[in-house]
């Protein structure tokens, strides 16, 4: 049996089980009916965007038997990719990896990019530090690691998913990683100058219309949000979650919660921003500004 190791440094997410579960359980406890299907969540370190990622994990059906982790930072043209591996290392231990699903998966996305498919043997954040929580809300899960590139057959991928799901009876839940607008002079996008102005417009105006985008699964809409607006950095994977909840009838997306990384404390002229959205039956109410626990 190959594990696929822990690559990034200890800075991204616990190193430990009991830190890693200390965080998860003050971050997110479970809603009193966690039925959503699918649910998109960021992927920074988890001192800035963990406690809204967990949210999107506490909203999944607790009857889940594999997590499909949908990764990004992959230009269109790029091609699909998949971990090779038998399983991944997590602080709570390893969790396997559906291989069936995968290797059925892999055939069905050769038509639908051309540009091939590919193993998965670099070191990214939009995949690994979900991981453990993937481990944490569903111990006895398989999971499906992938990432997908910022193009119109990621919403197609989505429906493939949901099909082969099915034939294979799987009960999926479906985890699209991307994080929201990078603004500030070190991410080279400074539309509106610096300060409060600027805040105020990615919270206002930019992240807003790509997570409307997201929530009414626009795949035209996600796109040019993503490539126009620079509002996200892996729409792929947004792309693919969507697409999985509208082939399974799952509705409109709810917004669980919204923040930046300058609410984190994080340079006010520098930041970035997160959402969690969840599609199915969710609790209900208004979107909240959570903070989360440092590592």
């Amino acid at each position: 049996m190959t594990l696929r190791k822990r690559r990034l440094p200890a800075g991204w997410y616990p190193v430990d089980e009991t830190r890693s579960r200390a965080f998860l359980r003050g971050a997110a406890p479970a809603p009193p009916s966690r039925q959503a299907c699918a649910a998109l969540a960021p992927h920074a370190g988890w001192a800035y965007s963990g406690a809204v990622a967990a949210l999107s994990f506490a909203s999944l059906s607790p009857e889940t038997d594999t997590v499909a982790l949908i990764g990004g930072h992959l230009r269109s043209g790029a091609p699909a990719l998949f971990f090779e591996e038998d399983g991944v290392e997590t602080p709570f231990g390893p969790l396997m990896i559906d291989g069936a699903l995968r290797d059925g998966l892999a055939s069905a996305f050769a038509a639908l990019f051309p540009q091939g498919i590919a193993g998965d043997r670099y070191p990214d954040n939009t995949v690994e530090v979900l991981l453990p929580m993937a481990a944490f809300f569903f111990p006895k899960a398989r999971i499906l690691p992938l990432r997908l590139p910022e193009e119109r057959a990621s919403f197609a991928a989505g429906s493939a998913l949901a099909r082969l799901g099915k034939s294979l009876n799987r009960t999926l839940a479906v985890v699209g990683s991307t994080d929201l607008t990078h603004y500030g002079e070190n991410y080279g996008f400074t539309p509106r100058g610096t300060g409060a102005e600027a805040l105020r417009w990615v919270r206002e105006v930019n992240d807003k219309a790509f997570i409307e985008a997201v929530l009414a699964g626009s795949p035209p809409e996600i796109l040019r949000c993503a490539l126009e607006g620079r509002a996200a950095c892996s729409a792929g994977a947004a792309l693919c979650a969507a697409g999985f909840a509208q082939a399974v009838g799952a509705g409109r997306g709810e917004l669980l919660a919204y923040r930046t990384s300058a609410d984190a404390g994080e340079n006010a002229d520098c930041f970035v921003g997160y959402a969690a959205v969840a599609w199915g039956k969710v609790r209900s109410g208004a979107a909240e500004n959570v903070t989360g626990d440092g590592i």
